[in-house]
């Protein structure tokens, strides 16, 4: 496995729109940095779920793997997710998140706050694609229809698109309480 090169990553927003929306000043290094949908203040000890703005689609042949921004760590911000997307998947990324702060003060990202660092792998072997129930979290149907044509249109070999089709009617569109 390889971490692709930022000249890689540009193709695969371009082709497949792996990061939507994607802005030029999100890049970082081999990566993207992704920002928040929404304001959220976390108390101490408090933990939530915070919902990226972008959609991400991390192409059969790739994984992603997640990293937080140390400027959060060093508040105390503590990000909870495994650290794998997986090849196939397609949604808003669900960003576990606890406070930890020394202080015991309560930290807020804002709308658009760089908080994760995401970086495409290539993978090896046969491909799986992600079809469990978060594929297409948190989209809307303008925007999983955008994908659903992708994938027809780029990986109609490798994807069930029958299975997707059920995955989409279930798909989870707000958090769940």
């Amino acid at each position: 496995m390889v971490v692709i090169g930022k000249s890689i990553l540009k193709r695969l927003v371009e082709e497949y729109r792996v990061i939507d929306p994607c802005f030029e000043e999100g890049f970082d290094g081999d990566g993207y940095v992704l920002t928040v949908k929404d304001d959220v203040t976390l108390n101490y000890l408090e933990h939530k779920n915070v919902i990226s703005r972008e959609i991400v689609f991390t192409p059969p042949d790739f994984v992603a793997h997640l990293t937080s921004k140390s400027r959060f760590g060093r508040m105390g911000l503590c990000f909870l997710n495994s650290v794998k997307v997986h090849s196939g998947f397609v949604g808003r990324l669900a960003l576990e998140l606890v406070n930890l702060s020394n202080e015991r003060k309560p930290i807020t990202i804002r709308s658009g706050d760089p908080l994760i660092h995401i970086e495409f792998i290539r993978r090896e072997g046969e491909p799986s694609p992600y079809s469990g129930r978060y594929m297409f979290q948190y989209m809307d149907e303008k925007e999983v229809e955008r994908y659903i044509g992708i994938i027809e249109t780029k990986f109609s070999n490798i994807f069930d698109l029958k299975s997707l089709s059920e995955v989409r009617q279930n798909r989870l569109i707000s958090e769940e309480i």
